[in-house]
């Protein structure tokens, strides 16, 4: 894949810059595209207020709480997507052992479950039946898939959902239940009497060096560009519309909800002239994030849960280098929102494919 850099010389933007939109040359927000086949990713979701109520039973036979932090409203799925965590948590029973918890949610959080296990009871037997008993509700739909993002769980998890009729993604676009993770450290765990600094495994991803991208993948040309929120938000309708291939999330259930949508996002859009075939092999892929690898001198895409590929490369020179790390910097100021785009070529009308990105870390826990 070529590098096509001076085709929109990039600017780092500062946090919070304000800008008009970009030549539209680069990425079109109304160009005319082939309908995609796929499921319709969910929209963006306003930031909801309300406290989430709590709901506690107590096992028979261990001191295990089990509990679900949903209102009544969130108990029942419906959702085609869910996300999945099935961890041990910084709390220790009675008998001095870690507490696990299944954590389940859509991406937009209208559904969200929560149950402790004790430790004797981490197997896919056990998964499956919590699973079936949240399906078992009136009215509970049987979503297709299910994003995770632990690989030491994938065996479990993966045979629990099989065995429910639901297709087992490992993935990092787990947003939502990333975030959610987040928050119940300091709502949940931190005010729980188990609570303990001893109990927390520090969770890290196990990722190797880049692989060489497969030819189905590659592009021709490449850029660095950059759009404002709000003018992205309304490119990513086409995709939630199925006009397009992509991926989008809700920014208030990844903790986004605070960009203004003036801000610049960074993006990368790859050039190519088989742009619609090259955007459904991309949409086969969980994409996690792109990142500009300045010692390599190259992209890194990264998929699944710690799949990595040399992805685009430059020229190293103090221009390129510069561009690569403003780039990067930029990342940092939106909170690691990013996107990834398709098309033709520069000079095209035509968009084939958007991905709507975030470079995070994992929950620590």
């Amino acid at each position: 894949m070529s590098s096509a850099l001076g085709a929109q010389r990039f600017v780092a933007p500062q946090a919070h810059v304000r800008s008009s939109v970009p030549s539209p040359s680069v990425v079109l927000p109304h160009a005319p595209a082939q309908r995609a086949t796929q499921h319709r990713a969910s929209a963006p979701e306003q930031r909801r207020t309300q406290r989430r109520g709590q709901v506690v039973a107590y096992s028979s036979d261990t001191a295990v709480q089990q509990a679900s932090t949903s209102t009544a409203s969130k108990a029942v799925p419906k959702s085609a997507v869910w996300e999945i965590d099935f961890c041990s948590r910084p709390l220790l029973d009675e008998r001095g052992k870690k507490v696990w918890e299944l954590l389940i949610c859509d991406p937009d959080r209208n559904f969200e479950y929560s149950e402790y296990f004790p430790n004797s009871k981490i197997n896919s037997a056990e998964l499956k039946r919590a699973i079936e008993r949240i399906l078992a509700q009136a009215g509970a739909q049987r979503p297709e898939k299910a994003r995770f993002f632990r690989s030491q769980m994938q065996t479990i998890i993966t045979k629990a959902l099989t065995d429910c009729q639901i297709k087992a993604v490992p993935s990092r676009r787990c947003f939502s239940v990333m975030s959610w993770i987040n928050e119940r450290l300091d709502s949940v765990y931190k005010v729980d009497p188990r609570y303990s600094d001893k109990a927390q495994s520090l969770f890290q991803l196990d990722l190797g060096p880049p692989e060489a991208l497969p030819d189905a993948l590659r592009g021709e040309q490449w850029a660095f560009v950059q759009l404002p929120l709000g003018t992205l938000n309304q490119m990513l309708k086409r995709v939630e519309e199925g006009d397009i291939f992509g991926g989008s999330f809700s920014l208030s259930t990844a903790g986004l909800q605070d960009l203004p949508n003036d801000i610049l996002i960074p993006g990368v859009v790859v050039f190519s002239r088989r742009a619609l075939p090259l955007a459904a092999w991309t949409n086969g892929l969980e994409i996690a994030a792109v990142k500009a690898d300045v010692q390599r001198s190259c992209l890194i895409l990264e998929t699944g849960v710690n799949q990595r590929w040399k992805y685009g490369s430059w020229r190293p020179n103090e221009d390129s280098i510069g561009e690569a790390e403003g780039w990067e910097i930029a990342k940092e100021g939106v909170k690691g929102l990013h996107f990834l785009a398709v098309q033709p070529d520069p000079d095209s009308e035509e968009l084939n494919g958007l991905w709507l990105l975030q470079d995070c870390q994992p929950p620590s826990i």
